[in-house]
């Protein structure tokens, strides 16, 4: 399991740190909130502030980092069940790691549809990538309506193929490593309850995250022998 904390040595930032976030860093689009660049109710109002965001995030400008490499080279040696991650950046598909390894649990780039749920026509990632670096506001060829990355936003659901194989994946796991998230956002960050007792959990972040909310949900630190 991943989040943006994978990506930011590639010099993408991430959403939540406090001086350097992406949330941190949005006052020029003067937005009621900062998550509102990632609504759905306010992007059919005004999407001018997440196209131009999306000109500086869209894939082709950066590079995978060592740990991309790391989970291409698990996945090489046959010890990866899955990948499942938070990133819209595509990184770990320009690493190499196969399609059918990704779980790209708040979507991606990768592909773009019509928002209007009677049309949903598809457009290229290509053809999108254009409109934005035009300057243009991505709208159907087919209908008009507004053309959006597949990105998970606030009010929609998370992708059918994260619901369709979290349950057999998490009960097969035998070593679930956590990378570069702040484990919190639902329903993501619960999964990391869904392996069996006996399984070996490993945290890889700058901080804490995840921490035992009650007895039997989320991670257990030894105090004692933290820094």
């Amino acid at each position: 399991m991943a989040g943006a904390g994978i990506s930011t040595s590639a010099g993408i930032p991430d959403f939540r740190s406090p001086k350097t976030g992406l949330y941190a860093n949005l006052k020029e689009f003067n937005l009621p909130y900062a998550e509102a660049i990632f609504a759905m109710d306010y992007f059919r109002e005004n999407p001018k502030p997440f196209y131009t965001l999306a000109k500086e995030l869209y894939p082709g400008q950066y590079s995978p980092t060592t740990t991309h490499f790391f989970i291409k080279l698990l996945e090489s040696k046959g010890l990866l069940r899955r990948h499942y991650t938070q990133n819209i950046d595509c990184l770990e598909r320009l690493a190499g790691i196969s399609h059918e390894r990704i779980v790209e649990a708040h979507g991606s780039f990768h592909t773009a549809h019509c928002i209007d749920e009677a049309c949903s026509k598809e457009h290229s990632r290509e053809w999108v990538k254009i409109k934005i670096a035009d300057g243009e506001t991505p709208r159907c060829t087919e209908c008009g309506s507004l053309v959006k990355p597949d990105i998970t936003f606030f009010g929609e659901a998370l992708p059918s193929r994260f619901y369709e194989l979290r349950e057999d994946d998490f009960a097969s796991c035998d070593l679930l490593i956590v990378m570069g998230t702040s484990l919190l956002v639902t329903p993501f960050a619960p999964q990391i309850d869904e392996v069996k007792a006996n399984v070996p959990r490993l945290l890889i972040n700058r901080e804490k995250a995840g921490e035992l909310t009650d007895p039997n949900l989320g991670f257990k630190f030894d105090r004692e022998h933290l820094s």
